[in-house]
Formats: structure tokens, sequence, C-alpha cells
């Protein structure tokens, strides 16, 4: 066997990096729980001072402020011997109101290796494994990862790309939120629309309980939440009816679209918020392509085989997506309506 030394030595150079940002997973969990990245966005710091300022051990400071910094994740000045984060690193590190909260994608990673007996025991069965079976840490990471892009991008761009939406929004509409989780693009939707009306809908009542617990926090008035399959959850008069990142994980999605078409006004809107993705494995094979195939494989997929679903997995791409909504679900509009590198944006009409 002729082997290549120079493919050789890239090969091992990229698995090196993913190895080392692999064993980081952690330490940037630790980081954020322990405040290290918030102290050093406010200002530079020694890891005796870092230390200080958090309550914690500088020996173990030191070591966690050179991994962080040989990973790129905080910034070393050699001449003062302190650490900083830049402020790019700040915005995705240390504000939850930021474009990505990496910290809180991290919580994701964690819950992987929390199932991954579970997930074994799935890939040789075929079997799935229900969103309420995996350990909180993934509800939790699930609201703050998704929250920030909700934060960036719904308000500013995805809702006004819909024909007409934000005028009913401002002048009072019905609106349903299916698949809504803790309630994060609900509440900040509720906030930003005070004439309307809105409804969270999950089938997972842990979800629906922390949503309430939110909305109460916010000081939001104009929405509930309830405890419904996306099936058969109560009204029939929505103006806007909205999925975010959910409908591929969902047991029945043509279902759901269907269902969606019946609850939505004659001149109502639906909105699909999808994970981006193009229409065949090859479109895909990238690096936000290899973050959605791995969450699909150990979180979407196992959610839809639960209940015999399709399992139409976080890369379903427009194609399959349009077959669930116009073909299956009855909707004879469906239009990209904007985008994002992490997102597909679709507004389908009755």
């Amino acid at each position: 066997m002729a082997v290549s030394e120079e493919k050789l030595a890239s090969f091992l150079g990229k698995a090196i990096n993913d190895l080392g940002a692999s064993m980081s997973a952690v330490l940037m969990l630790i980081g954020d729980e322990l405040g290290l990245y918030s102290a050093l966005a406010s200002e530079r710091l020694s890891s005796a001072q870092l230390a200080e300022r958090t309550g914690t051990s500088e020996r173990y400071v030191r070591e966690w402020l050179a991994n962080q910094a040989a990973g790129g994740y905080v910034e070393y000045d050699a001449a003062s011997d302190t650490y900083y984060l830049n402020d790019e690193q700040a915005l995705c590190l240390a504000n939850p109101n930021g474009p990505t909260d990496l910290p809180g994608a991290y919580s994701i990673v964690e819950d992987l290796f929390h199932v991954r007996g579970r997930a074994v025991e799935n890939f040789r069965s075929g079997q799935g494994m229900e969103w309420g079976e995996h350990h909180r840490c993934l509800f939790d990471g699930t609201e703050r990862f998704f929250r920030a892009g909700y934060h960036a991008n719904l308000l500013s761009s995805w809702l006004p790309a819909l024909d007409g939406v934000v005028e009913k929004l401002s002048t009072g509409c019905r609106v349903a939120d299916v698949g809504c989780g803790h309630g994060a693009s609900t509440i900040l939707m509720a906030q930003a629309f005070p004439n309307s009306q809105f409804v969270g809908i999950d089938y997972h009542d842990g979800s629906i309980e922390t949503a309430r617990e939110r909305a109460t926090n916010a000081g939001v008035t104009n929405t509930g939440f309830e405890v419904a399959d996306a099936t058969s959850y109560r009204g029939n008069d929505y103006d806007l009816i909205a999925f975010f990142d959910c409908l591929h994980d969902m047991a029945d999605p043509s279902g759901a679209a269907r269902r969606a078409r019946q609850a939505l006004k004659p001149d109502g809107h639906c909105m699909l918020v999808e994970p981006a993705a193009g229409d065949s494995v090859v479109d895909n094979l990238n690096p936000v392509g290899r973050l959605y195939y791995a969450a699909s494989s150990l979180i979407c997929v196992p959610v839809s085989l639960a209940r015999q679903g399709p399992a139409l997995g976080a890369q379903a791409g427009e194609r399959r997506l349009r077959k669930v909504m116009v073909d299956d679900g009855g909707f004879t509009h469906f239009r990209r309506a904007t985008e994002t590198p992490f997102n597909l944006i679709f507004e389908a009409r009755p």
C-alpha cells in the first residue's frame, strides 16, 4: 500500500485539531459555569487575578487559560502575562444575547455523551429515543444556542421576509409557535408585538413548564403555553404558525403540516425555520453539514424514530421540505424567504 506522506500529515493535522477541540469541550463548559469567560470579557487578567475574581484555584485556571489560548478562544499577551477576550470572542463566549452562544452549544454536546450507551443500542436495533429521555442539559443548551440565533435574526430579517406578517403582528393577530421548547422564540415575538396573542405548543411537558416560568420572569402577558402534539393542538384561526428548527424531528411532519394548513386563516402564513442544507449529501459535506449530521444522528433521527416517524433528519433539504408542506400538507405556495449560514427560512401559504 502506497501512502502519501503529504496526505497523511494533512489528515493527522486535521485529526489532532479535532481531538484537541473534543478534549477542550468540558473545559469550555467549566469556563462558562465558573464565569471565567465573563471575567475575561471585562478586563485583561493574569491567572492569579482571574482565579481571585472568580473564586477558583489559580493552578487549575492557569492550565485552563493556556488551553484556551492555544485553541484561539482566549488572547494571550506574553509581555504582561495576561489573558483577555477580543471583541469577537466575547460576543460568542460571554454574551448570551450575541449572535452565537457557543457555551450553550457545548451543553448540547454534553448531552450526547450522557446518551452514548443508548445511541449504541439504537444503532444496532434501529429504535428511537424520545426528546424527554435526554439529559436536562440538552434542553438548556438548545434554548441557549437557538435563542442567540433568534435574537440575531428573527425580528430583524426572518419575520420581515414574510409577506405582510410584520404589519399583521403590529396591528394584532394570533400566532402559534409549534415545537416551542422553552419558549425563547415565543417570548421574543410576544415582547416585540404586544398587540398580538401568542401560544407556544410542545409535546414535552417539562419544556412547557419551563417556558411558562420564562414568560413569567420576562413579564410577558400576551402569551400562553400548552402541552400538545403538533397534529392535534387547539385553534383554527391563526394568522401565523411557526416551526422553529423542529419539523424535521417530528414523528409525523406531514401531519403537522396538514394541521397547520387547517389551523390557519385563509390568508395566513406558516413560517418554517430549518437547518441550512442542500438536497444531496454532497451539498452538505462542509463544516455546517458535519455539525448538523452529528446532531441528527444522536438527537433528531432518534426522536422521530421513537414514534415510527420518517426521520427526515437535520439535513432534510428544501426539496423534501417542499414535499412535506405542499404535496402532503396541502399548502399551495412555498418559497424560501431568506437564509443564514445556519438556517433556511420558508414561507408557506394556504
